[in-house]
């Protein structure tokens, strides 16, 4: 069991901007152990494409969730909320401090607010029906549809959002409820735990975008390419094909583009990721940016981050 105030650090941030270091380091403080939120690095088999952390950088501190997932499986969100609340209920019943750490935003944002997932079997016929009625009929009659039964969903749709307006009405006809009404429901139950979320980020864009370069440069060094193509040989299928570092590269491996031009390829897709990990964190409530370019090392970040999660600490409150 846990106690009724039960704070805990998440450091969130982009691709390449030092979060695995700094989660390191204040776990040693904290006496922590880190529990990963990437939904790449949970797959098994592959760890230079996802820059899963290596024994030298974990330092000896314990890491959880990395590599426990063959890459013919699929995961879910629902899995991994079941995963990570696991394994909080056990570090903190030792009296450790979880310090969650990753850039996937949907992981960190639905476990940390405790968002409760419907059950939705996808109808195939009514979608393919509602597809075909949006290319004849038009986008504009399927979101008045919508606007009968959840005016608050179609609110906020676009007439020419047609996949966004499908999914709504097939969400409705399949379960009875409505998005908006899902959406309020799956936020009624407080999380048990009290989240602190700090998000790495530098003042000067640049110096992320450099650190991207680098680190898929020092990617291709320690052998990308040959475990791209060991994926695309073993499991065709595998999810992470499509994910940034892997789907890059196959033109190449098919020899249907040089590598130099994938490679830049490569190196833009991760920076606008990078744009759309930040854009995810900074919408979230309470986030607290460390500029990780304002200190001179990874030490005094974590000495920042420290001092501000003790008070968090002592105040004994939530930050949302």
């Amino acid at each position: 069991m846990v106690s009724a105030f039960c704070p805990y650090p998440i450091i969130a941030g982009p691709t390449a901007s030092g979060k695995t270091a700094v989660a390191v380091e204040l776990s040693k403080r904290l006496d922590g152990e880190v529990v990963s939120a990437d939904s790449m690095q949970i797959y098994d088999g592959i760890s230079i494409g996802t820059a899963r952390p290596s024994v030298e950088e974990m330092q000896g501190i314990p890491h959880h969730l990395l590599g426990f997932v063959p890459l013919s499986e699929s995961y879910s969100v629902a899995r991994y909320i079941e995963d990570a609340d696991r394994i909080f209920l056990d570090v903190f019943s030792r009296g450790k401090t979880p310090v969650l750490c990753g850039g996937t935003g949907l992981y960190i944002q639905s476990f940390s607010e405790n968002i409760q997932l419907f059950p939705h079997n996808p109808d195939e016929s009514l979608r393919a029906e509602l597809k075909q009625r949006a290319i004849i009929e038009g986008g504009g009659v399927l979101l008045e549809e919508l606007r009968a039964v959840d005016a608050e969903t179609a609110e906020r749709l676009h007439k020419n959002d047609h996949n966004r307006i499908i999914r709504a009405l097939e969400v409705y006809h399949t379960t009875g409820q409505t998005i908006s009404e899902q959406a309020r429901l799956s936020k009624a139950v407080p999380s048990p735990y009290d989240r602190c979320l700090f998000l790495l980020n530098y003042r000067d864009r640049n110096t992320l975008y450099e650190r991207i370069d680098r680190r898929v440069d020092l990617m291709l060094e320690n052998g990308l390419l040959d475990e791209v193509a060991q994926v695309y040989n073993t499991e065709p299928r595998a999810t992470v094909l499509q994910a940034i570092g892997y789907k890059e590269l196959l033109p190449h491996l098919r020899g249907e583009e040089t590598l130099e031009s994938v490679v830049d390829r490569l190196k833009l897709s991760t920076r606008h990721y990078a744009k759309r990990q930040l854009s995810w964190f900074n919408r979230m409530d309470g986030v607290r940016t460390i500029w990780v370019d304002n200190y001179t090392d990874v030490s005094a970040v974590v000495d920042e981050i420290t001092k501000q999660f003790i008070v968090f600490c002592k105040e004994g409150r939530r930050d949302d």
